[in-house]
C-alpha cells in the first residue's frame, strides 16, 4: 500500500555564500535537522521533487508551465551538487501518461537540467542529490505567463492519483519561495543583453555565470542593509500562504493571482506554484494531510521568507 509525506522548503542560492548572523544560522540548521530526521524516519522509495527553474534550465526559446524529467542533471550554479538524478525513467514516462490522460497539458524532457532550486532540498535533506530514486518536476515560477494557480492544483491531483496506484512510500518535496524579489530580469523590462539570456542562455562560460551569481549575491548584502531597490518580504502574505497549505484544502489556493502576487510578494513569489502542486498531490494521494512541523523567518541575506513544512 502506498504511503505518502511532504517536505516543503523555500531555498535560496545564498544558503552558505551570505551570512545571516548566527540566531538565524542556528535557527536554519536546526530546522533542517527536524526536516532531515522527518526524512530519515519515513525512509521513502521514491521522491518526487517540484520545483521551478532560473533561467538556468528553461528559456523562453521554449517555455513551458509543467514538465517531468525523465532524466535529468544537475547545471551546478552556485556551488550546488552537479550531475545526473537517480531517475527511475519508466516511473516518470507512465506519470507523464497519465497526467496527460487526465486533461493536464505536460511536457517532458528526456535531459532535463535542473538548478540549485531542485538540487538544494535534496543537498539538505540527504547529502547527495543520487541519494534516492528522484522524479523531478518543474513548475514554472519565474517566466510569464503563468498557468491559473487552478491548473496547477489540478496537475498536482493528477500527480497525486497516478502514485496512490501504485506501491511505493513517496515523498513529495516542493522547492521555493515563499515572499522574495530578487534581480533577476522580466522580459518585458530587461535590455537587450538580459533577453539573450532569457532565451537561450545555456551553457555559460564561467565568467558569465560569476558575473551572474555575483550580482545576486551584492545585491543581498545591499538588501540586508536596507540599500537594494526590491520590493521587501511580507511576512504576513508568506503566513497566509503557508496557513493555505496547512489547511488541507487545495481549493484555496485558486484565489491566488499572478498581478497580485507581484505586487504583494515579489517577482519570485510565482515559485510557490511547486508547493501549490505537491499540496495538491499530497492530499489527492491520501485524502487530507497534517502539519507535523512548521518553520518561519525572514531572511534578508538570503532575499528570502524562508519557510519550511512536513507533512504526513
Amino acid at each position: 500500500m502506498a504511503e505518502f509525506a511532504l517536505l516543503a522548503m523555500s531555498h535560496s542560492p545564498l544558503l552558505g555564500i551570505n551570512d545571516p548572523g548566527q540566531e538565524a544560522t542556528d535557527s536554519l540548521n536546526e530546522a533542517f535537522e527536524i526536516v532531515r530526521c522527518f526524512a530519515d524516519d519515513f525512509n521513502p522509495d521514491l521522491i518526487v521533487n517540484f520545483a521551478p527553474d532560473h533561467y538556468n534550465g528553461f528559456f523562453y526559446d521554449l517555455m513551458p508551465p509543467f514538465c517531468i524529467g525523465y532524466e535529468a542533471i544537475g547545471v551546478g550554479d552556485y556551488n550546488s551538487q552537479a550531475g545526473p538524478l537517480n531517475v527511475p525513467t519508466q516511473i516518470s514516462e507512465e506519470m507523464a501518461q497519465y497526467v496527460i490522460n487526465a486533461g493536464v497539458d505536460m511536457a517532458i524532457s528526456r535531459r532535463m537540467e535542473i538548478d540549485h532550486g531542485a538540487v538544494q532540498p535534496m543537498e539538505v535533506i540527504y547529502g547527495d542529490i543520487t541519494a534516492k530514486p528522484c522524479v523531478p518536476i518543474y513548475v514554472n515560477g519565474v517566466a510569464r505567463p503563468f498557468q491559473p494557480m487552478e491548473r496547477v492544483r489540478k496537475m498536482g491531483q493528477a500527480i497525486g492519483a497516478y502514485l496512490k496506484g501504485r506501491d511505493e512510500r513517496v515523498l513529495f518535496i516542493a522547492s521555493g519561495g515563499l515572499s522574495h524579489d530578487p534581480p533577476v530580469p522580466q522580459w518585458a523590462t530587461a535590455t537587450e543583453d538580459q533577453r539573450k539570456l532569457l532565451l537561450n542562455g545555456r551553457n555559460p562560460t564561467e565568467e558569465a555565470r560569476n558575473a551572474r551569481q555575483e550580482r545576486v549575491i551584492t545585491t543581498a548584502q545591499a538588501f540586508a542593509r536596507g540599500e537594494a531597490d526590491i520590493l521587501d518580504l511580507n511576512p504576513e502574505w508568506d503566513r497566509g500562504f503557508m496557513d493555505a497549505c496547512a489547511a488541507s484544502d487545495p481549493t484555496r489556493f485558486d484565489s491566488y493571482t499572478a498581478d497580485e502576487m507581484d505586487a504583494q510578494a515579489g517577482h519570485s513569489s510565482h515559485e510557490v506554484r511547486s508547493w501549490v502542486a505537491a499540496f495538491s498531490a499530497m492530499h489527492e494521494a491520501t485524502g487530507g494531510y497534517k502539519v507535523e512541523y512548521e518553520y518561519y523567518r525572514p531572511i534578508r541575506e538570503f532575499i528570502a521568507g524562508f519557510g519550511v513544512m512536513a507533512v504526513k
